[in-house]
């Protein structure tokens, strides 16, 4: 198969050992993991996607099932659990997340790398990154735009690890600007708060809007570059879409903070009445269309959805490795059962090409069979992993 990308020197790292305590289905777990094919395989509800859990969230964010942390405590265990992995490519760290339920009122992630303390994920990014595709995403071009959003973000994440604290932040003080709408009093120190939390909004905003719109730049340009005609999976165009793009594009980002601050304070009376702020980067939708055929992604064949997607999970593997000079951990759940030979096998042979470690899940070991030797296949039973 055509290798369109350059080969850039990249560091690959790779979980080398996973150990888990009362995670989801496992009390205890200590895995050696060897090889940078490595595939789970199993009965449906043995645990296998619970493995790729626990190494999504060594990635900003909630990991790939976004649950809440006491979600991932083991039923039947003391409420709360650890992870920790041996990751690395040439010098290995530890790196370790915990969560006690007991610990305090609000109780947070425990993080920690080579036996010290952790301020956040983002500590992790020096030694891994992490990108997924889970049958959860199955209905992403489907569903409602704000789904669309957070996967673009999530791309944005991977590349940028403070891009999830600048959403919150922009989250909060929409909240905190609608609750000062709805109060309805007019006096002056409700316009002073207004002007700071607008103020605040629209730096965050632009700052969003600027990061989003330079991953979708360069994923656009790596898919371009990328496309084959022969390949089986679709080559997609993707672009942002809504008022608020539309208001800033072109813009320098110090422009565009400007102009969206100017729209807020003019669109008091309006966000008001709705009850939300009606613009924003928070409106904004992510569009894909089947490049060759020129059609809305949500208008192709389940097939070509799924084919569509995988192609995008692969450019922004491309696209971590372009900008971060590591190639990321690449967790794919579930996902070859859905494909053909041909498309399995051209699937397999372009995340060999590049080289990242993936670890992927199914029920049939016999779907992977074209991998060979070159891949360590896991058999999960009862909670017990080993080699097959």
């Amino acid at each position: 198969m055509n290798s369109p990308w350059p080969s850039p020197i990249l560091r690959r790292p790779r979980v080398r050992r996973l150990t888990l305590r009362d995670f989801r289905s496992y009390a205890t777990l200590d895995l050696p993991i060897d090889g940078r094919c490595v595939v789970f395989v199993g009965e449906n509800g043995v645990g296998k996607t619970n493995l790729l859990e626990a190494i999504s969230l060594f990635a900003p964010g909630r990991g790939l099932r976004r649950a809440e942390l006491g979600a991932m405590a083991r039923h039947d265990g003391a409420g709360g659990f650890v992870v920790s992995a041996q990751v690395g490519d040439g010098d290995v760290h530890r790196l370790g997340v915990g969560y006690d339920r007991e610990a305090s009122d609000e109780p947070q992630r425990k993080l920690r790398v080579d036996g010290g303390p952790a301020p956040s994920a983002q500590a992790f990014s020096e030694h891994m990154r992490v990108i997924w595709l889970t049958p959860a995403m199955d209905g992403l071009f489907v569903g409602p735009a704000g789904e669309r959003r957070r996967f673009l973000d999530r791309l944005v994440l991977t590349i940028d690890p403070t891009h999830g604290a600048r959403v919150g932040q922009f989250e909060r003080a929409l909240r905190g600007r609608n609750k000062l709408l709805e109060e309805g009093r007019r006096d002056a120190r409700r316009g002073a708060w207004l002007d700071a939390i607008e103020h605040e909004a629209a730096e965050l905003g632009a700052a969003i809007a600027a990061a989003r719109a330079e991953t979708v730049s360069r994923l656009a340009d790596i898919v371009l570059r990328g496309r084959d005609g022969a390949s089986p999976f679709a080559w997609p165009t993707i672009s942002l879409h809504g008022e608020f793009d539309a208001a800033i594009r072109g813009l320098s980002s110090l422009e565009a903070e400007e102009v969206y601050r100017a729209g807020l304070a003019a669109g008091r009376e309006r966000d008001a009445a709705a009850g939300r702020t009606l613009m924003g980067p928070h409106t904004v939708d992510l569009l894909v269309r089947h490049g060759a055929k020129d059609v809305a992604a949500e208008e192709c064949s389940t097939g070509e959805q799924k084919a569509l997607l995988v192609s995008l999970v692969l450019a922004h593997a491309r696209l971590v490795g372009d900008m971060t000079g590591m190639a990321p951990i690449t967790l794919l759940d579930e996902l070859v059962a859905h494909f053909d030979p041909r498309r399995r096998r051209a699937l397999f042979e372009i995340l060999l090409e590049f080289g990242a470690q993936v670890l992927m899940t199914g029920a049939d070991a016999s779907a992977f069979a074209d991998l060979g030797e070159r891949a360590r296949i896991y058999e999960i039973k009862a909670g017990h992993v080993a080699l097959a």
